[in-house]
């Protein structure tokens, strides 16, 4: 069963199959709950929006085609998600700690303490916070979800070359902030 590509199974689906929706909620629900947690830090509003988006993949399933990639087609809806719960609730935001999230973010994994350290992860999510909602979006798709700059870029409605410059300024600006935080936090 889990041979079949994503666009196999949500061409199942649309045919009326929906029972395979579950093989990609097993597949997409962790990365989506990344996506959702890097754009707002918060994980309960994050876990609602995965569920919001797999309701719309269902509600939607006519739409898709087959002819581009699934993930595409997601991320697609996720961004939908994203910007209606933006609209709806403006920062409601109550940030739960990183540490609470970090093992489920990272796939259920056992967290390494040597590579995972709680200050840092969230002070690199505070770094995330103060981009620019455009350069937070370009970096979560390309770095945290992987996304080839392809798909961005028919996600975005844009070119390959114009993704690889924002993910590049967005990458700049992110490591100034985070520079200038943890200067600023060292205690001389």
């Amino acid at each position: 069963m889990n041979s079949l590509t994503d666009n196999s199974l949500m061409l199942q689906v649309k045919a009326g199959q929906v029972e395979k929706m579950g093989l990609l909620f097993e597949r997409y629900h962790r990365p989506l709950l990344a996506f959702f947690y890097h754009a707002n830090g918060n994980a309960t509003a994050s876990e609602d929006l995965v569920q919001t988006v797999f309701y719309r993949m269902l509600k939607y399933r006519h739409t898709f085609t087959g002819e581009g990639e699934f993930r595409t087609w997601m991320y697609h809806l996720a961004r939908n998600v994203l910007a209606d719960a933006a609209k709806k609730d403006k920062p409601a935001a109550h940030h739960q700690d990183v540490a609470d999230w970090a093992e489920k973010l990272a796939g259920g994994a056992p967290a390494d303490a040597g590579l995972l350290k709680t200050q840092e992860v969230a002070q690199l999510h505070r770094a995330l916070g103060q981009l620019s909602p455009d350069q937070r979006e370009v970096l979560v798709l390309s770095r945290f979800q992987e996304l080839k700059y392809e798909q961005i870029a028919e996600l975005l409605n844009t070119t390959v070359g114009a993704v690889k410059v924002r993910a590049h300024r967005a990458l700049g600006q992110l490591k100034d902030i985070y520079l200038k935080m943890e200067n600023g936090s060292k205690v001389h």
